[in-house]
């Protein structure tokens, strides 16, 4: 059982800015309401100009979170896209492997990063929500999918299975004060869609936002981002991916088809998809160009590679959550993803 939630800012420092106040308000009620006690980390609510200009502090609460035995579960505020800066000062001296444990780690978007991160150092972690974007859910309660894996989460400490959402939500264009308490714009969801190849696939889970992936390769959003992603090996070796599923789920930027393809190129172009055992890919936002990345997806994967689509995991509302580093077992057929906590231990 969960007793208390460490929240960080490990990209943007937005929970910090008036603007957000109504909802963070709301999020540490819930959070208290769930019997949980609540730290901030000490600079996660500085503000986005202070956060953003110091990847050291950052860096320096993320460490503090690990290190401090009072803290259960580390909680991200929010996405963003620039935590790949952080990575200098979490590894240049060891600084985070010294103080890494097995602990709860949540967060999706930007924090594939720091999920990659973590993976290096050899830590399991969860992928698909986060502190603002869904425990301050404005409606009366958090998404009631978004909530019942987060109770599992904090109440046995993992994740047992991952099956469809009956709905999913439009995004929210409103998120001020007026907002609070209205409800989100629901519609019917589709099973898990088997695009090609076999029902059934397993392996650990690994991924996360393509976008982010595809930051680690491509420096047009910032110029130092492929030198220091190369410089300290985040994107995994080929003969780290052998065997694993590999996750992927778009931004709320609803990237263009012809930049979808260009993302899964730079994929492709590292061999990844000759290796892992199979994808998952997220439902888009508000299923924004959903045929396009369909196509895509079968044109350049190749082969015949396992593919799920529409899973209720990243931006899209509701949100499951993932666990990394732990063998999964993908039954298309009976529209489940069950997780198996013992298998590596067990050196299986």
């Amino acid at each position: 059982m969960i007793k208390t939630v460490g929240i960080v800012s490990l990209s943007s420092g937005i929970i910090g800015e008036e603007f957000v106040k109504h909802e963070v308000d709301l999020g540490v009620q819930r959070l208290k309401d769930l019997g949980l006690e609540i730290t901030f980390l000490p600079h996660a609510q500085k503000g986005l100009d202070y956060v953003k200009e110091h990847p050291e502090a950052r860096a320096q609460d993320l460490i503090a979170a690990f290190a401090d035995d009072s803290i259960d579960m580390i909680l991200c505020a929010i996405g963003g896209d620039d935590t790949y800066r952080l990575l200098p000062y979490l590894f240049d001296n060891d600084q985070l492997k010294q103080a890494v444990k097995q602990k709860i780690f949540l967060g999706f978007s930007d924090t594939t990063m720091n999920h990659l991160m973590l993976h290096k150092l050899g830590v399991k972690t969860f992928y698909g929500q986060s502190f603002l974007a869904d425990v301050c859910e404005l409606d009366t309660e958090m998404l009631p999918y978004s909530l019942h894996y987060f109770k599992e989460l904090i109440e046995i400490g993992k994740i047992s299975e991952i099956r469809p959402s009956e709905v999913w939500y439009e995004e929210r264009t409103d998120f001020s004060e007026k907002a609070l308490g209205t409800p989100r714009i629901s519609h019917t969801n589709s099973d898990f869609e088997l695009l090609q190849g076999a029902a059934q696939f397993e392996g650990e889970i690994l991924g996360g936002c393509l976008e982010s992936l595809y930051d680690i390769f491509d420096n047009s959003r910032y110029e130092d981002t492929t030198t220091l992603c190369e410089q300290y090996q985040l994107f995994p070796s080929l003969s780290d991916w052998e065997g694993k599923i590999l996750l992927l789920e778009t931004s709320e930027e609803k990237p263009a088809p012809a930049l979808y393809r260009q993302m899964l190129q730079a994929l492709k172009a590292t061999g990844i998809f000759e290796v892992v055992s199979g994808l998952l890919v997220g439902k888009p936002m508000d299923e924004t160009y959903t045929s396009d990345y369909k196509e895509a997806l079968l044109e350049i994967v190749g082969d015949d590679l396992p593919i799920l689509f529409n899973l209720n995991v990243g931006h899209a509302t509701p949100r499951a959550i993932v666990p990394f580093g732990v063998h999964a077992y993908v039954d298309a057929t009976k529209q489940v993803i069950r997780f198996d906590y013992k298998r590596r231990a067990l050196g299986g």
